[in-house]
């Protein structure tokens, strides 16, 4: 049986979701990674709350978890690669598994970053945004990981693991890397090849690869849905109850503009979390 929201982001917005969703009676799982990766829970302040003033990000949002997790909200860790949508359900891929929903409420935040050159054109030829789907295509092959989220080395090390010749990426060293996979600190990136994927160019240096995974906290919602409408500005188009231009696929938070406040996040989270729950009633009567 699918759920009837699938929430994807834990944070402020997403949460505020889910809890007003399930208030109304409805199934709902969260999709995300550990919160404790979040800018906010850093903060080490927050005085623009109402009624809360002087808490930390992490006080936050350790009361936020608590608060769903006793609403009985699931959760499921990971990154959402993406969304399909057919005859009512929305199917979302997560790693080398899926969930499916009736509506889907996304609170991704704001993705940062740019493609890398060469990303688009070989996508499907050597890059792949998921260790565990793809990796046994590329035992005994160099690959190349490029971490820019939590658990990256966790995916290289299992690449390591099933066979794959790894060299890890990254700005910064990684925490938790086996030993064995070579660090390459990260420059100027490019994805070069021919037919497929030959090289990660890492400034003036070309690193052999038959396939770069590039492993981001998160997919911009576009990647995610190709159809979604957005804003010049590249926020998501949304409407007075939070919906999308498309059916069941409501957003909230960050993801939706300025201004990138908690109190924001959270008000447009529970017209999200209410609005799909009415929607999933539209369905069920119809």
């Amino acid at each position: 049986m699918p759920y009837d929201i699938a929430v994807v982001g834990g944070g402020p917005a997403g949460l505020s979701a889910a809890i007003n969703a399930r208030a109304r009676g409805k199934s709902v799982v969260v999709v995300g990674n550990d919160y404790r990766e979040s800018p906010l829970y850093r903060a080490e302040r927050v005085d623009n709350y109402l009624g809360m003033p002087g808490m930390t990000g992490a006080q936050l949002l350790e009361a936020y978890r608590r608060h769903a997790e006793s609403m009985e909200v699931d959760f499921r860790a990971g990154r959402v690669l993406n969304i399909m949508q057919l005859e009512g359900t929305c199917y979302l891929s997560i790693g080398s598994e899926m969930e499916t929903a009736k509506a889907v409420v996304l609170a991704t935040g704001v993705v940062r970053g740019k493609k890398l050159p060469g990303e688009v054109k070989y996508l499907g030829r050597g890059v792949s945004y998921c260790a565990t789907c793809d990796g046994m295509l590329y035992r005994g092959k160099p690959v190349v990981v490029v971490g820019m989220a939590p658990d990256a080395p966790e995916e290289a090390n299992f690449l390591q693991g099933i066979g794959c010749q790894v060299t890890y990426v990254s700005a910064r060293a990684p925490e938790g890397l086996v030993p064995a996979i070579p660090y390459v600190k990260s420059g100027r990136l490019e994805i070069v090849g021919e037919d497929g994927v030959t090289a990660l160019r890492v400034g003036d240096t070309e690193l052999p690869a038959q396939c770069v995974f590039l492993l981001r906290s998160a997919m911009p919602p576009t990647d995610l849905l190709p159809d979604l409408a957005l804003e010049e500005n590249g926020y998501i188009t949304v409407n007075r109850q939070m919906g999308t231009n498309l059916p069941g696929i409501f957003a909230a938070g960050d993801c939706t503009g300025l201004p990138l406040q908690l109190s924001k996040a959270t008000g447009e989270g529970l017209v999200a979390g209410q609005a799909a729950a009415e929607y999933v009633d539209q369905l069920s009567n119809s």
